[in-house]
C-alpha cells in the first residue's frame, strides 16, 4: 500500500519515525497502561447538553482545493475556474464541482461553511490551527510536527471518556501531525489503527492474540501472572503503587482481547458486502466503514487521517481520479447513519489545513498545472448532531480570493465542535504546573449550524 506525500515529503508515517509515537498516539496497550496509570477525572458539573455523542473527522491532509470540490467558480477566467464544470446541488442555486456527484445530491443532509479563513499557509501552522482552535505561538515549517495545545481528539477524550472500555479517541491509519494530547498528556493520546480494512487478513494489533498463541496458552499465562500477583507486595494497597497499575493495565488488555463487544467493532468483515461495496472497496472507504463500527461501540472521536491533497501540480488529474471514490464513500458515510438513525448524534466533519490559490500555476520542473497553498479561504463539510441540512454558511468572491461573507476563523469551528458534543469551548484547562489555558480563545460557535 502506497503512502500520500505532501510538498515536503512528509509521509503518514513520519510521526512514528520522529519518535513522537509514544506520547502522541500508539498501540491499545500504551493507552491501557497510560490510562490506568493516571488518576481519574471527575465529572464536569457543568457541561453543556450534548447535541452528538461521537465525531468522525476527515482529515484530508494537504489542503484541498476549495475550487475543484465545494466552490467551484464557474464565471471566473480560466485561469481561475480551471478544467471541471460545476454542477448543480440539492440546495437551488448552490453549485459543486463535477466530480462531486453523490455529495450534490446529498446537501439537504448535511451544512457547507465556504468562509472560514485564517493566516498559517503551511502544512505545520495550518494543521495545528484547524486540529486545535489555537494559533502556533512561533513560526512554524511546512515539515513541522507541533503540539502547542490539546486536539480536537485528546480533549474530547479528556472530556467525555467512553463508557464500554474502548480508547475514547481513534485515528486510522495514522495520526495528522497536531493531533496529539500536548500538555493533557500521553492518555489522551489516539490508538492509531494502522493497516489497510480493505484487505482480506486486516487485523487490529493489540486486539487480537498474537499469530501461534492459542486462547488456552493465553489463559494459562495469566493464571501464571495471577499466582505471582498473589504476593504481598501487590496485595499492599499502598497508595501510588504503579505495579498496581501496571496489574490494572494487563487486566484491562485481557478484558479487552476476550471482548465479544471489541471484536465485532473492529470484525469489518461481518459487514454484509453490500453495504461494504456502497462505501467502496478501498481503504479510504473501509476505514469510513470501520469508523462507523467505533461509533456503534461508542467511541466519542475516531479520525480518518486521508493524506495526499498537496496538488501543486497535476491538480486535475489526480482528481479526475481521486475524487469520485472519495465523493462516493463519504455520502455512503452520511447515508448509511442516516439510515441507522446514528447521524443525529454523530458528527461527521471533512477538512483539511487550508485551500488552495486561486490562480492556477505550473512549478519549474513540471508540465501539469496545480494549485498552491492558500489560507484566505476553504471549504469545510459539517453533518450530523443536528446541524441543519442544506445549509451553506458564507460565501468567497468571484475568484475564490477569499471568504468576504459571513467570515469565520478556525475557533469559531472548533468551538462548534465542542458545543455540538457538549464541552464548553469557553472552559480553562491547567497545564500539569498549574498554568490556565482557554479552550479556545474565541469560544463562540457558528450560530448556522447549531
Amino acid at each position: 500500500m502506497g503512502f500520500y506525500t505532501n510538498c515536503n515529503g512528509v509521509t503518514r508515517r513520519d510521526t512514528l519515525q520522529l519518535g513522537l509515537g509514544a506520547i502522541l498516539g500508539g498501540g491499545l496497550m500504551t493507552a491501557l497502561r497510560v490510562r490506568a496509570l493516571a488518576k481519574p477525572d471527575k465529572p464536569d458539573a457543568n457541561a453543556l447538553a450534548a447535541q452528538a455523542k461521537s465525531c468522525i473527522l476527515i482529515w484530508m491532509d494537504g489542503g484541498p482545493t476549495h475550487f475543484e470540490t465545494f466552490d467551484p467558480k464557474p464565471e471566473a477566467p480560466e485561469e481561475y475556474r480551471g478544467e471541471f464544470q460545476a454542477i448543480p446541488t440539492a440546495v437551488p442555486g448552490v453549485l459543486f464541482s463535477e466530480h462531486m456527484v453523490q455529495l450534490a445530491k446529498n446537501l439537504k443532509k448535511y451544512a457547507l461553511i465556504r468562509s472560514i479563513r485564517h493566516d498559517q499557509g503551511n502544512h505545520g501552522a495550518g494543521n495545528h490551527y484547524m486540529m486545535t482552535g489555537a494559533p502556533p505561538r512561533i513560526p512554524v515549517g511546512c515539515g513541522a510536527f507541533v503540539s502547542f495545545h490539546p486536539s480536537l481528539g485528546s480533549v474530547v477524550a479528556h472530556e467525555k471518556p467512553p463508557q464500554k472500555g474502548l480508547p475514547a479517541y481513534f485515528s486510522m491509519p495514522s495520526m495528522s501531525r497536531s493531533g496529539g494530547p500536548n500538555f493533557l498528556g500521553a492518555k489522551y493520546a489516539p490508538f492509531v489503527v494502522g493497516g489497510d480494512p480493505n484487505s482480506p487478513g486486516f487485523k487490529v494489533r493489540d486486539v487480537v492474540l498474537p499469530e501461534g498463541l492459542t486462547g488456552e496458552r493465553f489463559d494459562d499465562r495469566s493464571r501464571i501472572r495471577n499466582e505471582v500477583d498473589n504476593l504481598q507486595r501487590f496485595l499492599d494497597k499502598a497508595a501510588g503503587d504503579p505495579a498496581l497499575a501496571l496489574d490494572e493495565h494487563y487486566k484491562q488488555a485481557y478484558d479487552l482481547i476476550h471482548s465479544k463487544e471489541a471484536q465485532a467493532a473492529f470484525d469489518i468483515a461481518r459487514e454484509p458486502a453490500k453495504v461494504r461495496d456502497a462505501y467502496g472497496r478501498n481503504s479510504f472507504g473501509q476505514r469510513l466503514l470501520l469508523a462507523r463500527r467505533l461509533v456503534e461501540a461508542g467511541v466519542p472521536f475516531i479520525t480518518v487521517y486521508d493524506g495526499g491533497w498537496d496538488h501543486h501540480a497535476d491538480l486535475f488529474g489526480a482528481l479526475s481520479k481521486r475524487l469520485p471514490a472519495w465523493d462516493h464513500s463519504v455520502a455512503a458515510l452520511i447515508n448509511d447513519l442516516d439510515d441507522r438513525g446514528l447521524l443525529k448524534e454523530t458528527l461527521v466533519i471533512a477538512l483539511g489545513e487550508f485551500g488552495r490559490t486561486p490562480k492556477i500555476s505550473t512549478l519549474p520542473g513540471h508540465t501539469k498545472p496545480g494549485r498552491d497553498h492558500w489560507s484566505n479561504a476553504m471549504s469545510v463539510l459539517f453533518a450530523g448532531g443536528g446541524t441543519p441540512g442544506g445549509t451553506v454558511v458564507g460565501a468567497t468572491d468571484r475568484k475564490g480570493f477569499s471568504a468576504i461573507e459571513r467570515v469565520l476563523s478556525p475557533e469559531n469551528f472548533v468551538s462548534t465542535v465542542y458545543t455540538k458534543l457538549g464541552i464548553d469551548p469557553g472552559k480553562i484547562l491547567y497545564t500539569p504546573n498549574g498554568r490556565p489555558t482557554h479552550l479556545v480563545s474565541d469560544p463562540t460557535p457558528i450560530q448556522e449550524l447549531m
